[in-house]
């Protein structure tokens, strides 16, 4: 099934509707969908579509050679091109009838790394053939270091050639509900906080299933499809796997500070820093600071930004011997009750944070907010550390939204308004000021009475945030 994606696909078919050669260049974390947009793109289009493997540059030539044959209705037994090269010529040569032809170069790096002189070949042949030819063509691939610097980098001989670039993330908690249908609000935010935004592991999920059973079919079974997920990641994209998960345990047991997460990972402090950029260019953590202040704050905070990783790590990976044992239902049963409620409500504030920047997106906000965040620190009046959970703020009319996010069934809805008015007051240089109250559970009458008088509250139930 088919969901989103809507303004990747308009950028392609820009693209495509030039009526002349254009290049587009598609990367992301593996599982994300790329070759799924790629499909969806190239419906009812003319399209050459190959997918690289990780195999000798011999056997992708030749089998790039028979895909070409296929396409252009030659026979098989012509044999293979010669060099890449001759390929894309011939391709090129092939495609100047004017008719529109879609050139899907899938998992390029795979080919790249064969073959070390190929982007230097599409170089040329974009150069001096491709050019008068009315091709769209897309290279893909799902190794992100590869594509920003070997393809999208200065130092590449494509750089400065493509048109378009997509980097491809997973879906944001309101995407991936559309791959859930028929669940309600509130499973909708569990499963989101479970598996995420990425396609595949959503795909995995059975409509009817109930939750507890879903989990332990998918996490704590050895059979399990996203048993080995992490691991099979980790090992796919990095020389080093089990120092960075390693890094990924101490994060998920409550490390955030590069010496804290050095010392629980077993790796040097001075080092320690190098993985922890790696997993953020990979989109599995994220360092984090108060909002308003600068990326060097010394509050900055690491977390896993993935939340099926976070969720792996936090209840899987601590399990794992016991799984490998046969124990695999028991240790699913760790992954429930207030263990699992606790984590789900720390993915819902960022799932709270994503509803302002999907409402900014569609400016249903009431300014344009430049800057997004959370903030913790010390409040002076109560003497403690607190936080404020998210926030959506634009320096320049001075205006700011701060939220707070109760993933419980019911508390002191009074007492929490309260709490938000007077915490915003810690983030000083804004003049208009609004609140957003975040609940799981509609809030009574008296409340929502109060939030209308006021008029610079509004209350978000779980359900609403999922409307429109």
């Amino acid at each position: 099934m088919f969901v989103g994606r809507e303004h990747e696909l308009r950028a392609l078919e820009r693209l495509y509707n030039q009526g002349k050669f254009q290049m587009a260049v598609v990367y992301g974390r593996r599982r994300v969908g790329k070759t799924a947009l790629l499909d969806e793109f190239s419906k009812g289009k003319r399209t050459l579509f190959f997918t690289a493997q990780q195999k000798s540059d011999v056997i992708n030539l030749r089998s790039f050679s028979r895909e070409v044959y296929r396409f252009f209705d030659l026979p098989e037994s012509t044999g293979s091109f010669e060099s890449w090269g001759d390929a894309l010529r011939f391709v090129a040569s092939r495609a100047r009838d004017g008719e529109p032809l879609v050139f899907v170069f899938d998992e390029f790096p795979y080919a790249a790394q064969a073959a070390p002189s190929l982007p230097s070949t599409f170089q040329i042949v974009i150069d001096h053939d491709f050019r008068d030819s009315n091709v769209c063509l897309v290279l893909c691939g799902s190794n992100e270091g590869f594509m920003e610097s070997q393809v999208l980098g200065r130092k590449s001989p494509l750089f400065g050639r493509r048109n378009a670039q997509i980097k491809l993330m997973p879906f944001d908690y309101h995407d991936a509900a559309l791959m859930l249908p028929g669940r309600s609000p509130a499973e909708l935010v569990v499963f989101y906080a479970l598996f995420g935004g990425t396609p595949y592991y959503l795909e995995q999920i059975d409509s009817d299933e109930p939750l507890e059973e879903c989990i332990a079919r998918l996490f704590f079974d050895l059979s399990g499809v996203l048993y080995a997920e992490p691991q099979m990641l980790l090992c796919q994209e990095l020389r080093e796997p089990a120092l960075y998960s390693s890094v990924l345990d101490a994060v998920a047991a409550g490390a955030t500070t590069p010496r804290v997460i050095a010392g629980k990972s077993g790796i040097g402090e001075n080092s320690v820093g190098k993985y922890l950029a790696t997993l953020i260019g990979l989109g599995i953590v994220e360092k984090t600071v108060p909002f308003g202040e600068g990326a060097r704050s010394r509050k900055g905070q690491y977390r896993i930004r993935d939340p099926f990783f976070a969720f792996w790590y936090r209840f899987v990976s601590p399990n794992v011997g016991a799984i490998e044992m046969g124990a695999g239902e028991a240790a699913s049963r760790l992954a429930s009750g207030q263990a699992l409620s606790t984590f789900v409500g720390k993915q819902f504030e960022a799932m709270c944070l994503q509803w302002f920047a999907r409402e900014n997106r569609f400016g249903r906000l009431p300014f344009l907010a430049t800057s997004f965040g959370s903030w913790w620190g010390a409040d002076p009046v109560a003497r403690e550390q607190v936080d404020i959970d998210v926030i959506a703020a634009d320096s320049r009319s001075k205006a700011i939204i701060l939220g707070e996010c109760k993933w419980r069934e019911s508390f002191d809805e009074t007492a929490a308004i309260k709490k938000l008015v007077s915490r915003g007051e810690l983030i000083k240089g804004y003049e208009d000021r609004s609140y957003v109250l975040f609940s799981k559970s509609a809030l009574s009458e008296g409340t929502r009475a109060k939030a209308a008088e006021r008029g610079d509250l509004r209350i978000v139930t779980v359900e609403e945030m999922y409307e429109g």
